[in-house]
């Protein structure tokens, strides 16, 4: 493989949608399975959201991402990718996407919880993410400017000045290096790493970990959202995601009695998800069950894919309520970027739920996951081609001795999702957090990449002693001024060894 071309690890909307809007750029895109498969794309129920409604306008959709943001999130990015959202609906069809449409054949627009407007925009009601993905797929797979290597990235390459040149991949033949002018990792969340997920299995934070491993600056990795609406069905796996548009449509929560669980609270089913999330675990938390009532919608035939679940979990919607319950959903912390998807290592790009973008803060409005990672992939790929016509991309310098040698997984994972679960969820507090920091740490020293992501959050989370968005501190319920957290891996083992010695955990930069 030759160092002319761009590496792009992870084949969802974030990596596919990079690797297309770089062509004619050679690229070479890893993927962890043959094209379209193995990807928390398809399971996006939601959609996207766009301000394409005669009563919206971008704005309005930017002030909606910051309030969702309880105040970290960056206006600046909130406004330029909301002003993207139109013209990537457009972009999606002219590769082929059909997107739902009203009698009239305009564009049906969904609300959400959070939206003050209808602004999202579904394909076969609740499937988007599974038809985002395969007009994505089939783009690629048909792209003469793509090269598909089906592998994982296992370490990257950097040369003597830290830059990064490459990576090596563990494939069927073996570990191979792969050089390159630029790297862009979008390998999506850590959900995985939680007992309780709408992720797939798969998604353990690794590319979050090959940028830490490799001295990046990571951003506010404490911050989880929880989904308030997974099906609560006895899994030893994933658990089936009831869709925020089934709220944003008129379905309610309720208890065992039918009491509504939402009243009193600002927003009721329509509040943020944090919010929403949180009424909802302290039901569970005392041993209530909570419910989704959608009775009154035709689920069969507006949310099939719900519908289709529920039937899986010999569950009747239209019959009787929904049984549900938070789980660990998305990633808003990352790797920290700027505004063309640059981190803090020269040569190393990310896009996607793996990149922290300033967008999400402290907590994920509905439905701007896909929308943020095509909107970076556009400005990634802008980057990439202004560096090289400039002829400022340099090609992969030689690779490192110790690439090869990159830490195994040391197998702890139903231990580490215990850990994640019981210590570092929906609701946390000092203690906790310092056993699960020290047990982290411990576990990530003997190579354990999932260990490793997972001490990333946690030590986060006991350095900000205050609780914001999707991040609860049971001993610190107020709120203090808005600020950032960034950290190394270095500064995250740092910690775990400070609450060893019983001395001052993490001091959280102030990027405020």
């Amino acid at each position: 493989m030759t160092a002319d071309r761009v590496v792009v690890v992870g084949a969802g909307v974030a990596g596919l949608a990079t690797a297309l809007r770089l062509a004619p750029l050679p690229v070479t895109l890893l993927a962890s399975a043959p094209l379209g498969e193995e990807t928390a794309t398809a399971w996006a129920q939601g959609g996207i959201a766009a301000a394409i409604g005669a009563d919206d306008d971008p704005a309005l959709h930017a002030a909606d991402t910051l309030a969702a943001g309880a105040g970290l999130s960056d206006p600046e990015v909130a406004r330029r990718v909301a002003e993207a959202g139109p013209g990537l609906v457009e972009w999606l069809t002219g590769l082929g996407l059909a997107f739902d449409r009203g009698p009239d054949g305009a564009l049906a627009l969904g609300l959400e919880a959070a939206h003050g407007r209808r602004r999202i925009v579904k394909a076969g009601g609740d499937a988007t993410g599974a038809a985002v993905l395969r007009v994505l797929a089939r783009a690629a797979g048909s792209c003469p400017s793509v090269t598909v290597v089906v592998g994982r990235a296992a370490a990257l390459m950097q040369d003597a000045e830290g830059r990064v040149t490459g990576l090596v991949a563990r494939t069927g033949r073996g570990c191979v290096a792969l050089p390159a002018r630029a790297v862009v990792l979008a390998t999506g969340g850590l959900g995985g790493l939680y007992r309780s997920t709408t992720n797939p299995a798969g998604a353990v934070g690794s590319g979050l970990v090959l940028a830490a491993r490799a001295g990046a600056v990571l951003r506010d990795p404490e911050f989880v959202q929880f989904h308030p609406t997974a099906i609560a069905v006895r899994s030893s796996g994933p658990l089936p995601l009831a869709t925020e548009a089934l709220r944003g449509e008129g379905a309610i929560l309720i208890d065992a009695d039918g009491g509504r669980v939402m009243a009193g609270i600002a927003g009721a089913e329509l509040a943020p998800r944090d919010v929403v999330a949180r009424a909802i675990a302290l039901r569970t938390g005392r041993g209530e069950a909570v419910f989704l009532d959608a009775r009154r919608l035709d689920v069969a035939r507006r949310f099939p894919t719900v519908a289709a679940l529920c039937r899986a979990a010999g569950l009747d919607p239209a019959a009787r309520p929904i049984p549900v319950r938070p789980a660990a959903h998305y990633h808003m912390g990352g790797i920290r970027v700027d505004g063309r998807g640059r981190s803090s290592l020269p040569g190393l790009w990310a896009c996607g739920e793996v990149a922290a973008t300033g967008l999400h803060g402290a907590n994920r409005l509905a439905s701007n996951s896909l929308l943020e990672a095509m909107a970076f992939a556009a400005l990634i790929a802008a980057d990439l081609q202004g560096l090289q016509a400039r002829g400022m991309v340099t090609g992969g310098g030689p690779e490192p001795a110790s690439a090869h040698d990159a830490p195994m997984d040391c197998h702890a994972l139903p231990e580490i999702r215990a850990l994640m679960e019981a210590e570092v969820g929906l609701v946390r507090h000092a203690a906790g957090l310092a056993r699960a920091t020290g047990r982290l740490a411990a576990l990530a020293r003997l190579g354990s990449a999932e260990a490793t992501a997972g001490l990333l959050v946690a030590a986060a989370a006991l350095g900000r002693e205050e609780s914001r968005g999707a991040h609860w501190r049971a001993d610190h319920p107020e709120q203090r001024e808005p600020r950032v957290t960034e950290i190394t891996l270095s500064q995250a083992l740092a910690t775990a060894d400070a609450v060893r010695d019983r001395s001052m955990p993490l001091t959280v930069q102030d990027a405020r």
